[in-house]
Order: C-alpha cells, then structure tokens, then sequence
C-alpha cells in the first residue's frame, strides 16, 4: 500500500482523487498547508501531495527524509514552492506539466473580456435594477496588440484565442516556439507596443518582479495587465502606484505575492490586513479572482490522473517522466530515476 499525505485539500481535490484512486493507493486528505509546524502528519507516509502555496523548504523537506518519504508530487505545474536544490539526491520531486493550458488561457481571456467590456460592473448595476449604460464603454479586441510573455503550453493556447478576436500578437520568451501565429518581439518592444500584456511564464529567481516600476515605465498609458501565471512577477507595489499614476488603465489578476495566507480561503467574516490587496479591490480598474484560472472539471480530473501516475509509476517502477531537478535544463524533463543521479 503507497501511502499518500495530501496538504491543502479542498472539497474538489477529494473529489477529483477519489473517483481514480487506485486500491494500492491510501490517501490522507489534509486541509492544512504543507509548512514547519504541520509537516509532522507526513510522518509515516511514502510521499506527499503539495498545492502551490505550500512551503517544501529545506526545514520542511529535512523533516520529510527524516520521516522516510520519498517523494513530492505537486498537483500543480509550477515548482517555486519548492526548494529543489535541497531536494537533490534526497528526495524526488515530480509536478503536472499541463493539466489543462486552455482552462488558464479560456480564463485569462475572461478576464479581458470582463475588464474591457464592463461585465462585471454591468453585472452589479442591473442586479440594482439600474439598466443605465453610463461608464460603460469598453473597447474592440479586434485590432488590438496584446504582448504575450511565456509562449508554453498555456501561452501557446492563449494565443490561439487571440488570434481568433482578430489581435495582433506580440511574443516573447527565451525558447521561441516554431508553429506560433506571433511575432516575437524583444521585451521592451512588448512592452513600448502592446495594449495588453498578459503574462504566462513560471517564475524564477531570474524574472521575479518582471512587471516593476522600470518595466511599467515603458509601456503605452492605459496598459491592460493580466495575470493567471505566477504572483511573483509582478511586484505588486509598483502595479498599484502605476494604476494610481493612470499609466495602468486595468488589471486583472488571478495570482498574488502574498496569496498564500488569502486565496483557497474563506475571508469574509474577517477584517482584511493586507492593505495593498484591500487597496487593490477598492479599484474599479482591478479584477482579483484567487487562483481559479485552473479550476475545471477537465483540468481537475486531469491533474488527478497525472499525480496518480506520477505516484504510481515512481513506486511500482522507478520512472519519473515529470520529474522536476535543479540540475537539469528548465527544470523538467529529467533522466535521473531514483537508483541514480541526474544525467547532469
């Protein structure tokens, strides 16, 4: 029997994991984070199923050898959560590569729809029955330049959908893709040239805060921002003094710098302390929804296939197809199995 600690656990995950579970399979549902202070549930365990905003730092996966488990399984594509040099020949580490891209991109797209068009003030203003369209004027898409930063699996998708409004598409990223209706661009062209940027890359120490004051600096006034990747790229303070300045026309986010103790949680009986996200929500430009860009049927039931696999193939035969090392190129794609070291 593989025994399983899942950390964060929603009512959705139980239900996504318990329609697969295999019967070689136990899991235990926890729906604390994965931190210091409730690592020791994971004590008895062969592994343990993490979210995005769990802490896997080196205090956390110390513990974790010292418990016997022997693998993470993000059910997640990102890994910055993790601290996978201190993973390395200790314990493995494997994620969801692509759950489902078009879920994060179909979102995204909402996003602008909502923001551009005023659907979510509309929505508000007619449930008042005030059938006015006063402030409402939004513009067309058609035409329009989007930039788009990260052209993998969920940027390729996003572009797609672009292409269908009729935008004109700007790409960057490091790896250019070679079957993309996009022009790559340099970064500050992206950024001089786009009515709405929308970001779709991981974040590494090598981006982190990509959307700052110098960056926000050299885009067009009235720039749209969209999020749906990670918190972390954009630093939030300089995000909020570019809307003030009116050099931010709109931003829509679905990811936070300071998600973790917010999003996943019910905040509505409490007084909000996070003043820059207080200050943020009482913005009629700005659209925060908390991580949910992934949440579909489709994408739930995908993420639960991949993990069980993950976890069984690593078990019952020593593979790791998703497997996530820092010694390897982009993190991913690792040859390494757990009876020898990484091919780096």
């Amino acid at each position: 029997m593989i025994k399983i600690a899942m950390f964060d656990t929603k009512p959705y995950d139980e239900t996504s994991f318990e329609k697969i579970r295999p019967e070689n399979v136990e899991i235990t549902y926890y729906p604390v984070k994965l931190n210091k202070d409730s690592v020791a549930l994971a004590a008895g365990k062969d592994a343990v199923c993490t979210f995005v905003n769990d802490t896997v730092d080196k205090y956390v996966i110390d513990k974790l050898c010292e418990f016997g488990v022997k693998l993470v399984a993000l059910r997640c594509a990102g890994f910055d959560s993790v601290d996978v040099e201190a993973c390395y020949n200790r314990i493995k580490v494997v994620r969801v590569p692509a759950y489902s891209p078009e879920a994060v991109a179909e979102h995204a797209m909402a996003l602008i729809m909502t923001s551009v068009r005023r659907i979510h003030k509309a929505y508000n203003r007619t449930r008042d029955f005030n059938f006015s369209l006063n402030d409402l004027v939004g513009f067309n898409l058609h035409g329009k330049t989007v930039g788009v930063i990260g052209t993998g699996k969920i940027g390729k998708a996003f572009v797609n959908i672009c292409n269908g409004f009729g935008m004109n598409v700007l790409a960057y990223d490091m790896y250019p893709a070679n079957d993309l209706n996009a022009k790559y661009v340099e970064m500050d062209e992206l950024l001089s040239k786009s009515d709405i940027i929308s970001l779709h890359c991981p974040l590494t120490d090598e981006n982190k805060h990509l959307i700052n004051a110098e960056t926000i600096e050299k885009m067009k006034k009235g720039v749209v921002i969209i999020n749906t990747s990670r918190g972390g790229l954009i630093n939030t303070k300089d995000l909020l003094d570019g809307l003030k300045s009116r050099k931010i026309g709109a931003a829509c986010i679905d990811v936070y710098e300071e998600e973790g103790s917010l999003f996943f949680n019910d905040k509505s009986g409490h007084i909000l302390d996070d003043d820059i996200m207080a200050r943020l929500l009482s913005m009629p430009n700005v659209i925060v929804t908390s991580h949910q860009a992934f949440l579909t049927d489709e994408a739930l039931g995908n993420i639960a296939d991949t993990t069980i696999n993950n976890i069984n193939l690593f078990f019952e035969k020593n593979e790791l197809p998703n497997e996530v090392c820092y010694r390897c190129e982009n993190f991913s794609q690792c040859s390494a199995t757990n009876s020898r070291k990484c091919k780096q």
